[in-house]
């Protein structure tokens, strides 16, 4: 019976890391995706003129982005693994378009910096999450009241133009990004002692996977606009 019980215990943590594993290197995919897309793009001048040339264009651009990765939230329980690793996919390049900005308006040396403090950033707020006993689940409304309030300010600020305002928008969006990673940590690492070959944990660690994206691209952006080195 010790046997049976030990050898079931080891599968178990065997399936924990390899649900784990998988979220993380769905993410770092997702991440050279959109990385590689934005370098790409935004060395094509005709491209850029095209996908920026005014501000409704931009706004248009982020819209579509916003309903996409909500639409996958939505359904993708509902579609097959392939499906989903398809759609997340075509988000990340998705997103990758959208961040060919930074590569226009930013330094290469400054984005460089930026993006390994924001990865040092989110790998010790995953890192607390995955082992503190302090569970941040009450937190999550807030978190969600708090999102909610920092896009009303910012499509606010996108007409007054205000400075001030952006960088306490930013500030408070660092932080926000900061709890999320610790609250999505948590959830991922919760999910993974119940996790096997399934295909509904496959596609579990695909939205784990997505959600941490959006942690890490949103600490990442909000750091670059407090900190980071524009062009010349």
């Amino acid at each position: 019976m010790a046997t049976k019980a030990l050898t079931k215990q080891l599968a178990a943590s065997k399936e924990a890391r390899k649900f784990i594993t998988s979220v993380y290197i769905w993410m770092s995919i997702a991440l050279f995706l959109s990385g590689l897309t934005a370098f790409i793009i935004s060395k094509n001048q005709p491209l850029i003129d095209l996908l920026w040339k005014t501000k409704y264009t931009i706004i248009g651009i982020l819209l579509f982005e916003i309903v996409f990765v909500w639409i996958i939230t939505l359904i993708i329980e509902k579609i097959p693994v392939i499906a989903a690793a398809i759609l997340f996919i075509l988000y990340a390049v998705l997103n990758g378009i959208t961040l060919s900005a930074i590569f226009i308006v930013f330094k290469l040396s400054s984005l460089t910096s930026i993006f390994v403090i924001s990865a040092l950033m989110f790998i010790c707020m995953s890192i607390f999450g995955a082992f503190t006993k302090s569970r941040v689940n009450s937190f999550y409304r807030y978190f969600v009241m708090t999102f909610f309030g920092l896009a009303i300010a910012a499509i606010v600020n996108f007409i007054l133009k205000s400075n001030i305002i952006s960088i306490i928008i930013s500030v408070i969006s660092v932080f926000l990004f900061m709890g999320l990673t610790v609250y999505e940590t948590q959830k991922i690492v919760k999910a993974s002692e119940l996790a096997d070959d399934s295909d509904k944990f496959k596609k579990a660690a695909i939205y784990g996977a997505l959600q941490l994206y959006i942690d890490f691209i949103g600490m990442f952006l909000n750091l670059l606009k407090l900190f980071g080195r524009e062009r010349d």
